[in-house]
């Protein structure tokens, strides 16, 4: 993996939905993941494409859904 992580278009960014629960993502450019915290997964991000398949989602812990509850979406 690059040193730097690829970005995402800000414009896919915007139409991307949790395929789950159809609720909005956030976008974890740190960990190259989009983050549905109504489902309590991340997407991973590979190569700059989100992989947005349920089965490839990590399932976030606790202490993780209480971060990105606390903070407020970009």
């Amino acid at each position: 993996m690059a040193d730097n992580p690829a970005d995402v278009d800000p414009r896919l960014l915007e139409i991307l939905v949790c395929p789950l629960t159809k609720a909005t993502l956030r976008y974890d450019r740190a960990a190259q993941e989009l983050v549905s915290v109504e489902a309590g997964l991340a997407y991973p991000i590979r190569d700059g494409i989100p992989i947005m398949l349920v089965d490839e989602a990590r399932a976030l812990d606790d202490a993780e859904k209480a971060k990105y509850q606390a903070k407020p979406a970009p």
